[in-house]
């Protein structure tokens, strides 16, 4: 029983990290370069 618990714990905090992930990537925030070479000067 203890596992089914804990097992659905760690489903929800992955399933509302890839959405925070998909949320920040729509609007233009990532991991990865998000193309604004302006902003960081990596790309120059």
């Amino acid at each position: 029983m203890g596992n089914l618990i804990v097992g659905a714990a760690v489903l929800l905090v992955v399933g509302l990290a890839v959405r925070s992930m998909r949320r920040d990537r729509k609007n233009g925030k990532s991991v990865q370069c998000g193309g604004n070479c302006s902003h960081c000067g990596h790309c120059h």
